[in-house]
């Protein structure tokens, strides 16, 4: 599909926007199951792609990790891991959401995230900033995560436009290839300024090269 002249930067969530896991949870979650850091952490993150692509429920997912761990999977000990879980990853970048928001005044915006469905409602409800952009994917309502083509297919059918009307920012260069592997112009986030630099380069040269009668 030819580009229509639009310009919609696709943001990922964690690691540009907002923060990575914040330190120390992994070891909280495995004192609480009495576990070792390194065989919890492993087992937290082995289990972790069907819960993030929405194919298990938080029930399952933790069921999945404490089996791994050989221990019992009793509601109470889920809910608390869920809960302590969804807190460590809820901290955001306050300068990045205040330039993500001013960026809306000269491009579309949007967000395409890997998180499973609970976390997407807890984080929503928390930033309700997001129901300001353009569109917002959470791999686990989708359900489908970064980086296999559909999730960028998502993003393109959802917004009516087409792949390379976009530039995705991501800080995992896996998920960059994989968006410039659909069409996508693709941007491997470091920092703020960095990539308000880029982004400041890209649209200028997008209204240069914009086919006539395009929208602005």
């Amino acid at each position: 599909m030819s580009p229509t002249g639009r310009n919609i930067v696709l943001f990922d969530l964690f690691g540009v926007i907002a923060r990575h896991q914040r330190p120390g949870a992994l070891e909280e979650m495995a004192a609480r199951c009495h576990a070792p850091t390194d065989t919890f952490t492993t087992a937290y993150w082995d289990c972790r792609p069907p819960y993030d692509a929405g194919r298990q429920s938080a029930p399952e997912y933790w069921t999945a990790v404490l089996r791994r761990l050989s221990l019992p999977a009793d509601a109470g000990t889920i809910e608390e891991l869920r809960l302590t879980d969804i807190d460590s990853w809820s901290r955001v970048d306050d300068r990045m959401v205040a330039y993500v928001h001013s960026l809306r005044d000269i491009a579309e915006v949007a967000l395409l995230s890997n998180i499973p469905s609970d976390h997407a409602d807890a984080f929503l409800t928390a930033q309700p900033w997001l129901r300001d952009l353009h569109h917002v994917a959470f791999s686990g309502k989708i359900r489908v995560a970064k980086p296999a083509p559909a999730a960028f297919h998502h993003c393109v059918v959802a917004m009516r436009a087409a792949p390379a009307d976009f530039l995705f920012v991501d800080d995992r260069e896996e998920n960059v290839r994989a968006a410039r592997a659909t069409g996508m112009n693709g941007h491997v986030f470091t920092d703020r300024d960095e990539v308000a630099a880029v982004i400041g380069h890209w649209l200028p040269a997008r209204r240069s090269t914009r086919p006539t009668g395009s929208p602005p």
